[in-house]
């Protein structure tokens, strides 16, 4: 698990370059959910780039009862990393439920909104309200809490 303090900490010293640059990746250009899909290669995981789309997806996810699980993630994080596949296996394991990747180096207004200090952290929510919540690359907890809130 990672700190979110020290990346805000760095992210304000625009004049430190010490950090890998080569190793961050750019996010495609899309406009929709559905661009979105089909932009990450097959998976079912909607990647947000953008805070006003957020909060449009996050109104409109308010009117169902789906639930929503909400990963995020850091470029710099590893066990980001490590979970990245398993949240694309449950993605396809749940289509009932909608997996939503948030940056928090992009959309670091979200991530405070749902005050998230650590990474990876998995909000899940329904209608709007968090109904639970796990910390760092657990993958059987995330698994069981998302079995319990789906239905």
């Amino acid at each position: 698990m990672f700190s979110v303090r020290p990346m805000l900490e760095k992210k304000q010293r625009s004049h430190d370059f010490s950090w890998p640059m080569q190793n961050i990746k750019m996010a495609p250009n899309v406009s929709t959910p559905q661009e979105q899909y089909e932009s990450s290669k097959g998976s079912r995981v909607i990647s947000f780039h953008s805070t006003s789309k957020w909060k449009t997806h996050f109104e409109a996810s308010k009117r169902t009862n789906r639930l929503v699980v909400i990963y995020f993630t850091a470029t710099w994080c590893g066990p980001c990393r490590h979970m990245e596949p398993l949240i694309n296996n449950f993605a396809n394991l749940y289509p009932d439920v909608e997996f939503i990747k948030i940056d928090v180096d992009e959309l670091m207004s979200v991530a405070e909104m749902f005050v998230v200090r650590t990474m990876p952290t998995f909000v899940l929510i329904k209608r709007g309200d968090v109904i639970d919540r796990v910390v760092g690359a657990k993958k059987d907890d995330l698994q069981m809490k998302i079995q319990k809130h789906r239905i």
